[in-house]
C-alpha cells in the first residue's frame, strides 16, 4: 500500500511540476521542450526506482528483427553513441551502470537497460502529446523543439538499450560458461 501511494504521489508531483513549467515558460518555447524532458526523466527515474519491478515481460526480449542490431545501426545508433560520448553522458552513466566482467555486474547492467528503457518509454508518449498539442495550437514550427528533443532524448535512448541488451546477454552467457569451465 505504501509503495502504491508513493507511486501515485510521484505521478501527482511530476504532473504538478509539468503544469508549473508549462504555465511559466509556455509550451511553445524551445526551453520548455528540454526542461519538460529532464523533468519527466526525474519523475520516471523516481517511479521506476520505487516500482522495483523485475521487468520480466517478453517485451524486453530481443526480437528476431533486432538480431545483430543492423536495423539500429541503419537508424544511426552508432552516431548517437558517439554523441553521448562527446557530451559526456557516457561517463555519467558509468557511475550508476558500471561496466565490468563479473556476472553480478553484467546482470545489474542488463537490468539497468530495462529500467532505462521503461523510463524513456513512459516519457515518449507524454512528450508526443505535448508535441501534437503545440502543433495544433501554434503550428509545426513551434512543435519542432519538442519533436526533436523527444527523438534525441527518448526514442534513441530506447533504441540504444535495445541495441545494447543482446550484447550484454552474450557477455553474461560467456561469463557463465567460463565460470562453469572453472568448476569442472
Amino acid at each position: 500500500m505504501k509503495k502504491t501511494l508513493t507511486l501515485i504521489l510521484i505521478v501527482i508531483v511530476t504532473a504538478a511540476l509539468v503544469y508549473v513549467l508549462a504555465r511559466f515558460t509556455g509550451i511553445h518555447k524551445a526551453g520548455f521542450a528540454i526542461a519538460l524532458n529532464f523533468l519527466l526523466m526525474g519523475g520516471a527515474l523516481m517511479f521506476t526506482e520505487t516500482l522495483k519491478s523485475k521487468l520480466q515481460s517478453s517485451y524486453f526480449n530481443t526480437q528476431p528483427w533486432e538480431a545483430g542490431g543492423k536495423i539500429y545501426e541503419r537508424l544511426g545508433i552508432n552516431l548517437f553513441r558517439k554523441l553521448l560520448v562527446w557530451v559526456g553522458w557516457e561517463k555519467l552513466g558509468k557511475v550508476t551502470k558500471p561496466v565490468g566482467k563479473g556476472a553480478e555486474t553484467l546482470a545489474n547492467l542488463h537490468y539497468r537497460t530495462k529500467i532505462d528503457e521503461l523510463g524513456h518509454l513512459i516519457i515518449l508518449p507524454i512528450v508526443l502529446v505535448f508535441t501534437v498539442v503545440v502543433a495544433v495550437q501554434f503550428g509545426w514550427a513551434k512543435a519542432m523543439p519538442l519533436l526533436v528533443s523527444n527523438i534525441l532524448l527518448n526514442l534513441y535512448p530506447v533504441m540504444l538499450q535495445r541495441y545494447n541488451r543482446p550484447r550484454i546477454q552474450r557477455a553474461m552467457a560467456l561469463s557463465r560458461r567460463k565460470l562453469q569451465a572453472q568448476l569442472i
